[in-house]
């Protein structure tokens, strides 16, 4: 499938209602020495003025994620936009390691664009990378994220995120004691936001299918919470539970055929897993305490969660079809651990940790093999860790001059930024898988 058939299927998908909050970028902290890179405004051949600026996308992502920076336009002693144009040593002089360069074509008449672009090593006087996407117009955001990951896999080595997506829920008050609720999607920057789902009353725990096609949710439309799964395209919805009492947590398992979730139909909260093809329910968890948070294991074979079976909450792990004690403890040296995810890896576990007894929430990652702890986040409220589809980046909900705000952090923790809401409080992200 080619690239135009990627982006077409993309705009497909897209559920289109007016937002009412949108997500603006902003760097808080990115590495000491990031990578120089120029990156050439590309050249419009035919057509006329477009909406979107493709070199500007790709110059925001690339800093926005705080690894590069782009070398000032006023700057660049030539503006290149095809291979036979570029002289090496006026690059060197200006101390780039790297080189993008383009031009963009619309044919007469009609909507579609044809970008090209190169991307070369100044250092090696090689070309790295270089094609031709094609597209409507009204996807050149989409090309510039598409060309964003090709330069970030070449120059780290990790495939790029950019074409990736958030889910998070807003709320407002509209009233006294009334409040609204939005289940929102948007690029992973925070651009183009779109409305899911509206409500008076709670929405909860967003969580992307693996094919990036649905998601699951809680509701409590009925006044009560029930798990729900929505088409993004099409917006069509079905109610997965109603059982007494409490249904949360939903996540998709790895091959997007089941949800574990949180039920406490039986008594107290216990996890279970639901076959989404036969809605078979199998209860994994069965003990007086709570276990709640669940999320899968990356083989898709072992499920963690939280309980405060010990006194305190810690994280666990429990192999499917196991039995319901032979469960193993992951965290000790916390006094709360909570809301864990494992990276790709299947070693390193991103968790929310609380120290002491102080009231001090953060992000910390947890190598089960040699019990290393790096904590990451130094705000003090920090939850709902995400991980991005490249195990980069954690974004995770915050407090940030009063207000529900969404941070990331890359899992080193050199890099930082937030996502403010122009209106509302934001909180429960979820990244979405690669969307293409």
């Amino acid at each position: 499938m080619n690239l135009r058939d990627r982006l077409t299927i993309a705009l497909m998908l897209a559920f289109q209602v007016n937002a009412q909050a949108e997500l603006s970028i902003q760097i808080t902290q990115g590495i000491d020495d990031p990578i120089p890179i120029a990156i050439v405004p590309f050249a419009i051949e035919t057509g006329g003025i477009f909406s979107e600026n493709v070199a500007e996308v790709v110059k925001n992502d690339l800093e926005q994620v705080g690894e590069f920076q782009a070398l000032s336009g006023s700057n660049m002693l030539s503006l290149p936009s095809e291979e036979q144009e570029v002289f090496y040593r006026d690059w060197r002089i200006l101390a780039q390691d790297y080189l993008l360069v383009g031009k963009i074509n619309q044919q007469v008449g009609s909507q579609l664009v044809e970008v090209q672009y190169e991307f070369f090593d100044i250092n090696r006087e090689i070309k790295l990378a270089g094609e031709i996407l094609t597209g409507n117009v009204t996807q050149l955001r989409d090309i510039g994220h598409t060309i964003s990951n090709v330069i970030f896999e070449q120059v780290t080595g990790v495939p790029g995120a950019f074409t990736s997506q958030l889910l998070y829920i807003v709320s407002e008050n509209a009233g006294p004691q009334n409040s609204i609720f939005r289940l929102e999607k948007s690029d992973y920057d925070g651009a183009r936001p779109q409305v899911l789902l509206e409500s008076g009353e709670p929405i909860m725990s967003p969580n992307w299918a693996p094919s990036g096609l649905d998601v699951a949710y809680v509701s409590f439309e009925t006044g009560l919470p029930r798990i729900y799964i929505q088409n993004i395209a099409s917006g069509q919805r079905r109610q997965i539970t109603n059982y007494p009492n409490i249904n949360s947590s939903p996540v998709w398992s790895p091959d997007g055929t089941k949800l574990a979730m949180v039920l406490s139909k039986d008594g107290s909260p216990d996890i279970y897993v639901q076959d989404l093809n036969s809605n078979q329910l199998t209860r994994v968890t069965d003990h007086p305490g709570i276990d709640t948070e669940p999320s899968w294991t990356p083989d898709g074979r072992n499920i963690v969660f939280m309980s405060d079976r010990t006194g305190q909450p810690q994280i666990y792990q429990i192999a499917l079809g196991a039995n319901s004690y032979d469960v193993e403890r992951l965290t000790y040296d916390c006094f709360q651990c909570a809301k864990a995810q494992f990276l790709p890896d299947g070693v390193n576990l991103v968790h929310v940790r609380r120290e002491t007894r102080q009231a001090l929430y953060q992000i910390a990652i947890l190598n089960i093999e040699t019990l290393r702890v790096i904590t990451l986040t130094s705000t003090s409220l920090d939850e709902s860790p995400s991980l991005a589809p490249n195990g980069s980046m954690i974004i995770y909900a915050t407090k940030f001059d009063g207000k529900g705000v969404l941070d990331a952090v890359s899992i080193d923790g050199r890099v930082k930024f937030r996502l403010p809401s122009s209106q509302g409080d934001v909180r429960e992200p979820s990244w979405s898988p690669f969307l293409n």
